[in-house]
């Protein structure tokens, strides 16, 4: 059994017994569920996953709740199979950031790669997230004139420029700049940008 999880959400319960099968003897954990409705209801395992959805299910429509996912901010990563698709349908599916668009009947094996895949960038962002918050969690545990400072530190000005930009002794900066490297972690400029970069890109 890996540490996965395979969600599938479609109104055929053959189909989806077909794929519990085919994916239980990958090793994957999977959980089936009739409409998004009880996908929703359900309470999720916390484990990278991936969500095999019908495109076409009684009164819904799997990219109308692809879109519903993504406002709830549910980031677990979409397979997408339909026996009725056409190309602006997967276009549209996968410019909204599905990993796969599958016609029925679709084998087996290119099935498997997509969740593979899907999962796969499951992990890395659950990777980016956890790396994300232990960053916070540094950033936290500078005082407001470090957070000042860490910017300035951070685009390669020298502790004199900053000094005089900030009214501060030169002493003083340099006192800063130590323990905004300490806290963060960062053993070099480099490591400071990547930093400041990533809060930045998270919103932080």
């Amino acid at each position: 059994m890996t540490d996965a999880v395979v969600y599938v959400v479609d109104d055929d319960r053959s189909v989806l017994a077909s794929l519990e099968s085919l994916l239980s003897c990958e090793g994957y954990q999977v959980l089936t569920y009739e409409s998004p409705k009880d996908f929703l209801a359900a309470r999720c395992p916390d484990l990278p996953g991936c969500l095999i959805l019908d495109v076409r299910l009684r009164g819904a429509s799997g990219l109308e709740f692809q879109r519903e996912l993504a406002r709830a901010g549910i980031a677990t990563p979409i397979v997408f199979i339909t026996g009725h698709g056409d190309v602006p349908m997967s276009v549209t599916a996968m410019k909204s950031g599905a990993v796969e668009f599958l016609l029925k009947p679709f084998r087996d094996q290119d099935l498997l790669d997509a969740v593979r895949e899907g999962i796969g960038r499951d992990r890395r962002r659950r990777a980016r997230d956890a790396e994300i918050a232990a960053l916070r969690v540094r950033q936290a545990a500078l005082t407001p004139r470090e957070r000042e400072l860490m910017p300035l530190v951070a685009s390669g000005l020298m502790n004199k420029q900053i000094a005089a930009q900030l009214q501060l002794s030169e002493a003083t900066v340099k006192v800063h700049r130590a323990q905004i490297m300490q806290k963060l972690q960062a053993r070099t400029i480099a490591d400071l940008v990547r930093i400041v970069d990533q809060l930045a890109g998270s919103g932080t």
